[in-house]
């Protein structure tokens, strides 16, 4: 089957240029890259500076603006111009880790028939801290899982989980589904998975899929983005309502401290504080917003141009 790789990209540099090369030498061939590209001026200036040849050959690039950009409407732009049986998103940050990421993302994919999406494992960088490196692993454990409806009195929230950091779809089942949906601040892909699971298919975790993916955030970095996670669990009460995902959070936090505790780096046990607290803290505003005023929103926000044409 053909695989095309969708990629989002803003500001792209060595990384982005870095992940490319990666993929042109994955087992599995990709059939054709797309690159929806926020600001052509910033997409036209870095290319002038690359030399000839540098960017693959099967390299499409479409372009938007900062105020048509949106997580979930810009990639199903992307997956309506392709024509490939699997698409695979990934964020232009994501490194695969070895040769075999297509592969092993796809067969996962591919080994249920009832399957619609299938993501990737996402390992630390070199230069991760130790709690995010903590969460990673907690995140995206050693073990694949097939998840289905059937798990939701089990794993909760968890059901739903999936990544566009990396993550491959069966394009017809996708479109059968109706797609990412058009306008969201974050989640669109556990939003897609959510509605895949209702509607009876699975979404598996491919643990041998890897790829290089991590943040160190900052205490408020950590607010903004789970403002952000609030905002979209507020607006989908579809899918999240009834299903608590507090205490997914309180678990990995007291599982953290105990890391830190045994490893001997008992003294990031505060900034684990903060950064805990940054984080709920954020997920109570976002929970909120329609209570907020607008300028206050703003500055709560990862995603601004998103509120621009939103009523608050």
């Amino acid at each position: 089957m053909r695989i095309d790789v969708i990629i989002p990209v803003y500001h792209p540099g060595e990384r982005f240029l870095e992940s490319l090369r990666r993929l042109c030498r994955q087992t599995r061939p990709v059939n054709r890259f797309i690159i929806m590209n926020t600001e052509r001026e910033l997409w036209e200036a870095w290319e002038k500076e690359l030399p000839a040849g540098t960017l693959p050959e099967n390299l499409s690039v479409f372009h938007v603006t900062r105020e048509e950009f949106d997580h979930g409407g810009t990639r199903h732009r992307a997956m309506e111009l392709s024509q490939a049986e699997l698409c695979v998103c990934m964020t232009h940050d994501a490194l695969p880790a070895d040769s075999r990421l297509l592969e092993r993302l796809t067969d996962a994919l591919l080994s249920r028939e009832d399957s619609a999406a299938a993501y990737a494992r996402q390992l630390p960088a070199k230069d991760c801290g130790v709690i995010e490196r903590y969460t990673r692993g907690f995140n995206y454990p050693e073990q694949s899982q097939v998840k289905t409806k059937e798990d939701l009195p089990r794993l909760g929230i968890k059901t739903y989980f999936c990544s566009n950091v990396c993550a491959a779809y069966r394009r017809g089942r996708y479109l059968e589904l109706g797609g990412f949906i058009r306008r969201t601040i974050f989640n669109e892909d556990m939003i897609f998975a959510a509605k895949a699971i209702q509607a009876g298919y699975s979404v598996l975790y491919a643990a041998d899929a890897k790829v290089i993916h991590s943040h160190n955030y900052s205490p408020m970095e950590q607010f903004r983005r789970n403002f952000d996670l609030a905002v979209s669990q507020r607006d989908h009460p579809e899918v999240f309502s009834g299903i608590r995902s507090e205490g997914e959070g309180i678990r990995l936090v007291k599982e953290t401290a105990g890391y830190l505790i045994r490893s001997g780096s008992g003294h990031l046990v505060f900034k684990l504080v903060i950064d805990s607290g940054c984080k709920y803290m954020g997920y109570l505003a976002g929970k909120r917003y329609k209570r907020l005023p607008r300028w206050l929103i703003l500055r709560c926000t990862m995603n601004r141009n998103y509120w621009r044409e939103n009523d608050v």
